[in-house]
């Protein structure tokens, strides 16, 4: 077969699925013809903001401070970001996640935390799952035009978790994390459940969290977070 032919056929498989795309999401599509020849390396799946291409619209941003005897937090985030954080908790695992959960959703994410922790690291992981969750219900508005439904399947190594969501505004959490240590570094691993917990019911969102196998703990919850920021940006 000529090489000439093989490289024609690549491309018009790139066509057929970007066409695919455009079934799925609706509206307008207007593609880059030097990206479906190839010319310009981008990745295949496009986001609401590269089909729409709608410049007048306004990124949906979330902004909460939320002040309880324990704790006090501020968070920012911007729904149409580019995954750009600024974290501060004072809990240094918690802010490794939640860089992991910006980065790969591709949401702006500021977090200022200060709390008891000179107590225990409960009230700021917990508290800091609930403003995050509700500043992004924030941003979400009234749902509408949004797609609802978000799936992700997240290797790490050893470790397989998937996570699936319903951004109904009915929350519900079904966390099915085999953590077998009490403690990864100072952090107890039993507040992840919590974090996750927090979140889900001040986003609004039923949301599925399941490692299938790992050994690794830190791979297990560092693959929960990563499976719910590609579930967010899905």
């Amino acid at each position: 077969i000529p090489s000439n032919f093989i490289w024609l056929f690549a491309r018009f498989r790139q066509v057929h699925r970007l066409l695919d795309m455009v079934v799925l999401h609706g509206g307008p599509c207007y593609v880059d013809l030097k990206f479906v020849l190839g010319l310009v390396p981008r990745e295949l799946k496009m986001s609401n903001q590269d089909i729409n291409k709608n410049p007048d619209k306004q990124a949906r941003l979330g902004a909460v401070t939320r002040q309880t005897r324990e704790t006090e937090i501020s968070v920012e985030v911007n729904l149409d970001g580019v995954g750009v954080y600024d974290i501060e908790t004072g809990i240094g695992f918690l802010d490794h996640m939640l860089e992991q959960l910006s980065r790969h959703s591709l949401i702006d994410l500021k977090v200022r935390a200060s709390g008891d922790l000179h107590i225990d690291f409960h009230h700021t992981t917990e508290d800091s799952g609930y403003a995050i969750g509700e500043a992004i219900s924030e941003a979400l508005g009234e749902r509408r035009g949004i797609r609802r439904y978000g799936y992700a399947l997240v290797p790490m190594d050893e470790t397989l978790t998937r996570v699936a969501l319903d951004a109904s505004n009915r929350p519900y959490l079904v966390w099915k994390v085999p953590i077998s240590r009490p403690k990864l570094g100072d952090m107890d691993t039993e507040l992840f459940q919590e974090w996750f917990k927090a979140f889900s019911q001040a986003a609004g969102l039923t949301l599925h969290v399941e490692t299938i196998y790992g050994e690794n703990n830190h791979h297990m919850i560092e693959s929960c977070y990563k499976g719910l920021a590609r579930s967010l940006r899905d």
